[in-house]
């Protein structure tokens, strides 16, 4: 089968490679190497249809993606083929579009999302592979390389002074890499697969993502529904084979405003017994409405077409540290945790 390259006329970066069928969404960042503010992150979504040759553009932000000298327009999409040019936004960042068999040189945009093989039968349902046992409790070892929680460091400056985190190796971009590795993976089939989280903050905390590259809850829209229906079957899926699952409660959620790209859905066990839980903003971001149910993004896409963050979310965060059970007020983490036990079956 041919792959779809789309290429820089400006030449400001090797060609991008869109896999068949596979959604990639850019815009300004470190892939197109765009740092105009008038250009979303999230300014289009491309699906190339290798085998019909074109690639089905929509336009995802405010201001005008054009394909030649038609404006796409917010929310729509048109097709383009070899011979027309994508402008990313106000006629500026010219892209045309090449097929070949030719796979070697360029880098492709969904390296770190393209699918899994169809895997080998994980139940009855057979619609997947358990790649080992999802009993990952927590573990102490911070050897890894890359960050994997959404409580990352803020981002240290080169020595030019450089925000590093235009860089596709910046800790912001540890997911990615992360669910390739199958040291991580507990689960996968052709739409998702579930890693373990590196810095977990309960007993049980796995991490539900797609193949395909979405970047944050905003970069979602009402097709994404059965995607997200299927993370969340999948989210369970990982509940019911828990060995303690009889003794613990899960919650299934998102971020509102993860500080790790590419979308993510949390499994987490409601013991918060870890000793990576270490600060009020690891507690708040997992027990106030910081953390966003999964039916309740589901809900918002269904009915309004996307997902709507309410203003002054992130100063949740800063909330006073109470018990999520009992809703009573401790001073510090060391109190909580101890108060936490409490709760605990005899």
């Amino acid at each position: 089968m041919p792959v779809c390259l789309l290429i820089s006329e400006d030449e400001a970066h090797k060609p991008i490679q869109l896999h068949h069928q596979q959604s990639v969404t850019l815009g300004r960042g470190p892939e197109t190497k765009i740092k105009d503010k008038k250009c979303s992150r999230d300014q289009v979504e491309l699906r190339a249809d290798c085998n019909r040759g074109f690639i089905t553009v929509k336009q995802l932000g405010v201001n005008p993606t054009n394909v030649d000298n038609v404006v796409v327009g917010k929310g729509n999409q048109v097709t383009i083929k070899p011979g027309q040019r994508l402008y990313m936004v106000n006629q500026q960042y010219p892209y045309t579009v090449k097929f070949t068999e030719d796979t070697s040189t360029p880098r492709s945009a969904t390296d770190l999302s393209k699918p899994a093989k169809r895997a080998h039968q994980m139940s009855s349902e057979g619609n997947g592979e358990k790649i080992k046992s999802p009993a990952n409790k927590t573990s102490t070892s911070h050897t890894d390389h890359h960050r994997m929680s959404d409580d990352s460091p803020p981002p240290k400056k080169t020595p030019s002074g450089s925000d590093k985190s235009e860089s596709a190796g910046h800790w912001s971009q540890g997911l990615k890499v992360s669910m390739q590795d199958p040291k991580m993976q507990v689960y996968k089939d052709d739409r998702v697969v579930v890693i373990k989280d590196k810095y977990p903050k309960a007993r049980y905390h796995w991490l539900v993502l797609p193949w395909d590259s979405i970047s944050s809850l905003k970069a979602l829209h009402s097709e994404h529904v059965e995607l997200l229906k299927h993370m969340q079957r999948v989210g369970d899926q990982m509940v019911q084979q828990c060995p303690d699952a009889h003794e613990l409660s899960f919650r299934l959620g998102y971020h509102a405003i993860p500080s790790m790209s590419h979308v993510h859905l949390h499994v987490i066990s409601q013991d918060f017994d870890s000793p990576c839980l270490k600060n009020k903003k690891h507690w708040n971001s997992f027990t106030t409405d910081y953390f966003v149910e999964s039916q309740d993004v589901i809900a918002m896409l269904e009915h309004d077409g996307k997902v709507t963050v309410k203003e002054g979310t992130n100063e949740l965060l800063k909330l006073p540290l109470r018990c999520h059970l009992c809703r009573k007020e401790q001073p510090t983490i060391p109190k909580l945790k101890e108060h936490l036990k409490t709760h605990l079956p005899s």
